[in-house]
């Protein structure tokens, strides 16, 4: 009787196995495969196809065919236009291969092998990421804004961000400590994280997006970024600006005075003054005109009765004209 039962149960797992062979025992687990946008990979099947083997590539929720091997022959679907021309399937193994990939790529990807052996199955979640920009570290601008904090202000605020990203992570570190951190999922937005550093600070700091696979990295400059912010002019620079516009003008006039006193002297030489030069004179100042005239009428009395007389002369010459 137990020779019976034993015969029994060795039918029954051989029963399994068979059942094994034809369903390939379910679904394998899911493969994790992470890319880069613009990268090449390669979907293996661990397998060598044999004449009459069937591969079958499918792709997305609808289960939609996209490569396949049967009796030798390969197809490939080119109509898809996600995946149109950067498909390519090795005719040896069946493994599937994925050129300059894009983020529409990500998805899950099942294989189905038919042969002869049975049935096996496998299935691969792509994930494709986009490349990553370096972060930028800037000064927060209102770290100066207010006039009663600019005179005592000792620590400097930082702001560093990343734009249009998507399942990242963005973090501060000090040295290889992490000080702060703020992750993004399936969305694409702009992050940005802040950091408040001492002047005179001598640590390490650096901003750092990462995903699965990549990361960026940007040191902090604090000498650059952290200077002491700028006082606005209070009553010491108000007076101190009055004064020197006070002797710039005094030095004006200074100079205006030596130039007008050198340039009305008498020159040297023939012993008078040019007759331009008097009238110049009666035009700016009144008490040099009254002067000039006073010693004209004195020293030049007959000269005054001959011009009287010319004047009087081309007047009759231009009435007989």
């Amino acid at each position: 009787m137990l020779r019976n039962t034993v015969g029994r149960i060795a039918c029954f797992y051989l029963f399994l196995q068979g059942l094994k062979g034809v369903f390939g025992a379910g679904t394998d687990a899911v493969k994790s495969v992470s890319v880069t946008e613009g990268d090449s990979v390669t979907l293996n099947t661990d397998v060598k196809v044999q004449k009459d083997d069937q591969i079958l590539w499918m792709f997305g929720p609808k289960d939609t065919r996209i490569a396949e091997i049967h009796r030798q022959n390969i197809y490939i679907d080119d109509t898809d236009m996600i995946f149109e021309k950067i498909l390519q399937i090795d005719n040896q193994t069946g493994s599937l291969t994925i050129r300059n990939i894009r983020t529409e790529h990500t998805g899950l990807y099942k294989l189905s092998i038919l042969s002869s052996r049975g049935t096996s199955y496998k299935r691969f979640n792509v994930t494709v990421y986009a490349h990553l920009a370096n972060p930028v570290i800037t000064r927060d601008s209102s770290d100066c804004s207010s006039s009663s904090e600019r005179s005592s202000v000792s620590r400097c605020s930082l702001v560093c961000s990343v734009l249009n990203v998507s399942d990242v992570t963005l973090s501060w570190y000090k040295g290889i400590s992490v000080l702060s951190s703020i992750s993004v999922s399936d969305l694409s937005i702009s992050l940005s994280l802040p950091l408040e550093v001492e002047y005179q600070d001598k640590n390490t700091y650096s901003c750092v997006i990462y995903n699965p696979i990549r990361n960026q990295t940007t040191h902090l400059d604090i000498s650059r970024l952290c200077h002491t912010c700028k006082e606005p002019p209070g009553e010491h620079g108000v007076l101190a600006a009055c004064l020197s516009a006070a002797l710039l003008l005094a030095l004006a006039g200074l100079m205006y005075f030596l130039y007008r006193k050198y340039k009305n002297m008498p020159q040297k030489g023939n012993g008078f003054e040019p007759h331009t030069h008097t009238v110049e004179t009666a035009k700016t100042e009144e008490d040099e005109v009254q002067y000039a005239e006073t010693g004209f009428f004195k020293q030049n009395g007959q000269k005054k009765k001959a011009n009287e007389t010319l004047e009087t002369e081309t007047i009759y010459s231009s009435i007989v004209t």
